[in-house]
């Protein structure tokens, strides 16, 4: 069985990360969606255990994507779930500078165990991240088409939640 692990923050999932985790179902056995805290990331829009809460309801029906949530870091999550990659969405060359060294990394610290596997959104996605569904939130602006209707419906629930 081929498992791969998709990491991210996915704060929010985006159109573009749900393409590449469909192209991912479509190739792989097994795709183990793991949403990991990002420290990096100081804006956090959801906790991670509603963002697993989101994610796993989009793929509820999906029979080899499974959605995990976890603070080790994504070569470990991998290895622990026996993943033989690690799958990364490419929308440019700024994204493929970063996950040269990236896959590097990792490979070093999973002693040459965890391949990376790249993947490219659809042309209508590589332009969608989730700072930019953040920035058009924080603009009034409707994000509709970059994200489910599913996410888009939880997003305004914890706005007016927040605004209480």
């Amino acid at each position: 069985m081929k498992r791969v692990l998709y990491p991210g923050s996915f704060d929010p999932i985006t159109k573009g990360h749900m393409n590449i985790i469909e192209e991912a179902s479509y190739l792989f056995d097994e795709v183990i969606v793991g949403i990991l805290e990002n420290s990096m990331k100081k804006n956090k829009m959801f906790t991670l255990e509603e963002r697993l809460e989101m994610i796993d309801e989009l793929y509820k029906n999906s029979n080899n994507i499974i959605v995990i949530s976890s603070t080790q870091s994504a070569v470990d999550v991998a290895l622990e779930y026996e993943c033989q990659a690690i799958v990364r969405g490419i929308r440019n060359i700024c994204d493929y500078d970063y996950e040269i060294t990236l896959q590097d990394i990792n490979r070093e610290l999973s002693n040459d165990k965890i391949k990376t596997v790249c993947l490219f959104a659809k042309k209508e996605y590589q332009h969608i991240s989730s700072t930019l569904v953040k920035e058009l939130l924080r603009l009034e602006k409707d994000p509709s088409n970059y994200i489910d209707p599913l996410i888009k419906e939880k997003i305004f629930l914890k706005r007016r939640k927040n605004n209480e």
